[in-house]
């Protein structure tokens, strides 16, 4: 049987390639598409690395230079006080080498005007630390066994009375020192004990230096020490004359109100001169530290 060929290929089921084609297209598409997602994932990805990256170095460098900023700020602090302490170590020794020059200058004045009690050994004159003390023997201020001062000691005390009041700055403690010898029957209703005499001797020496030398009486203090503090054996007639004693004992002064007439002049000159000193150093100030406040904003 014969048929017509148009009819054959009317009859003929269509092609299958086209379908195949356009699946394999469509399916490539969708891969490219893919890895084309894929690498833009990545490449974001990277740029997150990155900018973390930047903003970790960043903080890292802020912190560096926080830190730097604090330790040189902590440094200039440090030299501040530093350069205080110093200061104030320079006024400490100057007033210290002021205080001994005036106790030096004490000493040569108490060492001329009783040169002939020294020489006889009735006065001893020390000093050390800081302190001046003036040991004299009772025979040149008092008659045996009286706290009354004898004429020949007021001329004496006088003479040490015209020195210490010409001292500022100092406390005078004066303090009576007695032998080890108990005080005898016909005294004993007016001084039962050394104690006793010791304290009235070490007063009256006060009052006549208060009330005859001008001596400021703040200054001073009486005291009376019996026959405990001897420097002398108690053996002998020697040793018991040295102990039989008034000293006169030149201290710093403890009242921290008690500033010279000197030095009170000294610290109102400065302080009027202090003005015109802030106002000279005002633009030196404002000009060191302003460019380097407006370095440190820019640098931020």
């Amino acid at each position: 049987m014969n048929y017509d060929n148009n009819v054959l290929q009317t009859l003929r089921p269509p092609s299958r390639a086209p379908w195949a084609l356009l699946v394999v297209t469509m399916a490539g598409a969708a891969g490219g598409g893919y890895w084309l997602y894929g690498d833009r994932e990545r490449a974001r990805a990277g740029e997150k690395v990155a900018l973390a990256g930047e903003k970790a170095a960043k903080d890292a460098e802020d912190e560096a230079r926080k830190s730097m900023t604090e330790q040189i700020d902590k440094l200039e602090a440090e030299k501040a006080e530093l350069s205080a302490a110093k200061a104030e170590l320079a006024k400490d020794v100057e007033a210290k080498t002021d205080e001994l020059t005036q106790l030096k200058g004490t000493y040569d004045k108490l060492e001329d005007k009783m040169k002939d009690e020294i020489a006889r050994g009735d006065i001893r004159l020390s000093q050390s630390g800081g302190r001046l003390r003036v040991d004299l023997v009772d025979k040149i201020l008092f008659d045996s066994g009286e706290a009354q001062i004898s004429k020949r000691g007021e001329g004496v005390l006088a003479r040490v009375g015209a020195v210490l009041a010409a001292m500022e700055d100092k406390q005078i403690q004066v303090s009576g020192h007695t032998d080890k010898t108990p005080i005898s029957e016909k005294l004993a209703p007016q001084f039962p004990t050394n104690w006793e005499l010791s304290v009235a001797r070490a007063t009256n020496v006060v009052r006549f230096l208060q009330e005859k030398a001008s001596v400021p009486p703040e200054r001073m203090v009486a005291s009376g020490y019996g026959e405990f503090h001897p420097i002398a054996s108690n053996k002998n007639p020697t040793g018991r004359a040295r102990n039989r004693r008034i000293e006169i004992l030149l201290t710093p002064s403890l009242d921290p109100k008690a500033i010279s007439k000197a030095k009170l002049k000294v610290a109102k000159a400065e302080a009027a001169k202090a003005p015109d000193k802030d106002k000279d150093k005002a633009p030196a100030k404002v000009a060191d530290k302003g460019p380097a406040r407006h370095a440190k904003k820019r640098k931020n």
